[in-house]
């Protein structure tokens, strides 16, 4: 019986423990300490301390500057993380709760260093996703998601875009050429609700509304089957009122 007591004591790695307790004494002072303060705080022997901080300071996760120890980028690092992670979090709530409310398949997207990146999808078996068939970063011509993010660029950039990812048909419905879509785009020089049908893939209609805030171009965009279009525009309001309560509970950055 004591046998078993003791394995199920979980195991704890003392060095990981020491390296922490360190971390926090070195956080406790915003001009740094030395070694010697930080092993005495730490409660860890000296020669112990020493052999951790050079570790730490290795990868970054302190500074040693004239004998003094700082937190370094790498702790930084794991803060933004932690806030980024947050935010993605909110954003995939607020995305479930529109796809429950809405009953379609929600996405949110947002152009960035040259590329589409759709961040967040929310769907159900009932309502499921456009599966990305075709890559969409190469496709962005093709489908709502892209033609929204498109049609917010200045003109260089989105020639730029499209020099690095020519226009071809992805269905008999798509765009035919980059000529077609630059007409398309200039008809619609300050871009609402982009619908597109079947473009991208058969048997779907999307539509997707712009997000803009600062630097960040972004959009919002939901699916449904074609046989259900009838059910697209009053979604689109019901998105549409959403965005507003989107961009007040994450405080958008591009950074998400």
């Amino acid at each position: 019986m004591a046998r078993a007591t003791s394995a199920a004591v979980p195991t704890l790695i003392g060095s990981v423990q020491r390296a922490l307790r360190l971390l926090e004494a070195a956080g406790a002072h915003r001009d740094g300490a030395p070694a010697k303060q930080l092993a005495r705080e730490a409660g860890i022997p000296l020669a112990t301390a020493y052999h951790l901080l050079r570790t730490l300071t290795h990868e970054d996760y302190l500074r040693r500057d004239k004998g003094v120890f700082t937190l370094g980028p790498a702790v930084d690092r794991l803060a933004l993380d932690r806030s980024q992670q947050n935010r993605r979090a909110r954003l995939q709530d607020s995305l479930t709760q529109w796809r429950d409310a809405i009953g379609v398949a929600v996405y949110f997207a947002v152009y960035r260093e040259g590329e589409v990146d759709v961040v967040a999808v929310s769907d159900t078996p009932y309502a499921p996703a456009v599966p990305e068939w075709a890559d969409f970063r190469e496709t962005a011509h093709a489908h709502a998601i892209g033609q929204c993010l498109l049609g917010q660029l200045d003109t260089e950039a989105r020639r730029d875009h499209l020099d690095r990812h020519p226009v071809q048909q992805v269905t008999p419905y798509s765009v035919r050429d980059r000529e077609a879509l630059l007409e398309r785009m200039a008809a619609n020089a300050r871009p609402g609700t982009v619908v597109e049908r079947q473009e991208y893939a058969l048997g779907t209609v999307c539509a997707a509304i712009p997000v803009t805030v600062g630097d960040m171009i972004g959009t919002m965009a939901l699916s449904l089957p074609l046989e259900q279009e009838a059910r697209l525009r009053p979604a689109v309001e019901q998105l549409r009122r959403g965005v507003r309560e989107l961009m007040e509970s994450l405080a958008f950055s591009i950074s998400i």
